[in-house]
């Protein structure tokens, strides 16, 4: 499966560099992600997570409504393609402790996959394993 098939149906959330991280943050919830992407003028140039929050500006002791996000996000995030295959997602997030990862063609956002969608796609395709196994079991005719 490829990262595009996973994301089709993806409404991105991003935010602008100079949105203040109490905004960012309101969205975040409203929206019940953990990452956002940080563009600039279009172009991703950062992305900005829930441990950035807590790490950044939080215990950095910064005002939420009074600093920009694109001081305070991660610069110049990894990013997978399109058409990667999810197993170099899975390996990078593995990998690096990442649970968002921005998709991009060139540095053009394209969505976000998170280790929740891959989770709930791995999830669903279990489901349909087992319903096609019962479907067969159902309709195979009794040995006897």
């Amino acid at each position: 499966m490829l990262i595009c098939d996973l994301i089709r149906n993806q409404a991105t959330i991003s935010a602008e560099a100079h949105q203040t991280v109490l905004e960012v943050a309101s969205m975040m919830v409203e929206h019940n992600i953990g990452a956002v992407p940080v563009l600039q003028e279009g172009q991703l140039i950062g992305i900005f997570s829930e441990r950035d929050l807590m790490t950044r500006v939080v215990v950095g002791g910064k005002d939420p409504a009074r600093t920009p996000v694109s001081q305070v996000m991660t610069e110049d995030p990894l990013t997978v393609a399109p058409n990667d295959p999810l197993e170099t997602c899975m390996t990078l997030m593995k990998r690096h402790g990442f649970r968002h990862l921005p998709v991009c063609a060139g540095r053009e956002l394209k969505g976000v996959v998170s280790l929740r969608d891959i989770l709930l796609h791995d999830l669903d395709e279990k489901d349909d394993e087992v319903r096609m196994m019962r479907a067969y079991l159902h309709s195979s005719p009794d040995a006897g």
